[in-house]
């Protein structure tokens, strides 16, 4: 399981370009009971617990996105943080 988290930041490195050295202080595993590999976790848990960074075009307000996301997701609760305007400061 510990090299599929490794592969995974190896292939995330290559996707945007970077070339670091990745230094492993350890090789244990964790305990899944503990959360997932991002390579194994489960939409579900992307959806209940992730964030959305959206780039709002201008027309739709906060609110109206707010609710389509809701929709799409089929989720009883979510928000924004911040102002979704273009160009605020």
């Amino acid at each position: 399981m510990y090299s599929k988290g490794i592969e995974f930041l190896r292939n995330l490195d290559q996707l945007c370009g970077f070339q670091r050295k990745l230094v492993i202080k350890s090789g244990l595993e964790t305990d899944e009971k503990y959360g997932y590999y991002p390579v194994e976790r489960p939409i579900e848990e992307y959806i209940k617990q992730g964030v959305i960074n959206l780039d709002k075009p201008p027309g739709p307000t906060s609110h109206e996105v707010v609710a389509w996301i809701k929709r799409m997701f089929n989720l009883p609760k979510a928000g924004h943080g911040g102002t979704l305007e273009p160009l605020t400061q």
